[in-house]
């Protein structure tokens, strides 16, 4: 998990600052207050003192009664609770490419080709197994750079709702793949 702070300076700006990334154990509201807390102490920060809070719109973290919100809301009452504007900009993106017709074209096309290829467990399999011999073939004739984490096994992804991210990745390792997909199809 990323925090990053926003505040305003002795000179009226708006000042953001990342504090760090922080591994989590997992999702719940309650582990990831605990991780925020930790990484805030660090800084001399208290959640007393913070009286905005801003992340996308996970019911674990804006829920009313259990989620991260209702826990802060419980140790400071003045404290208000803003969509993070990040999350929204994704949401935004999304919507826009969804209604531009080239673009949902081609993320339709995407996703009809990913449903042709993964649906099917024996054609995903002779996608890994053409994509092995592809990177493996590759690396013999030394178009690929080898070194530790390069080359790992990729499957294709599928494009989310609600992450611009997720449709970017998508077309990167459909590019990756796509000698393989076109032998598969």
């Amino acid at each position: 998990m990323a925090i990053v702070v926003r505040f305003v300076n002795e000179k009226g700006q708006v000042v953001e600052r990342f504090l760090g990334i922080i591994h989590v154990p997992d999702t719940m509201a309650k582990s990831l207050k605990k991780s925020i807390e930790e990484l805030l102490s660090t800084y001399g920060l208290s959640i007393s003192k913070l009286p905005g809070q801003g992340y996308d719109g996970a019911s674990n973290m804006r829920g009313e009664f259990n989620g991260l919100k209702a826990l802060f809301l419980t140790e400071n009452k003045a404290a208000h609770y803003i969509h993070c504007f990040s999350h929204q900009l994704q949401l935004a993106l999304v919507y826009v490419a969804k209604n531009h017709v080239q673009i949902a074209l081609l993320f339709s096309v995407i996703s009809n080709m990913m449903n042709i290829v993964g649906v099917s467990c024996k054609r995903r399999d002779q996608l890994r197994d053409k994509q092995r011999e592809r990177t493996l073939m590759e690396l013999q004739n030394g178009e690929l750079v080898t070194g530790q984490g390069l080359n790992q096994e990729i499957t294709l992804k599928r494009a989310g709702d609600t992450r611009w991210g997720t449709h970017y990745e998508s077309i990167i390792r459909l590019i990756t793949m796509f000698p393989s997909v076109i032998d598969i199809l």
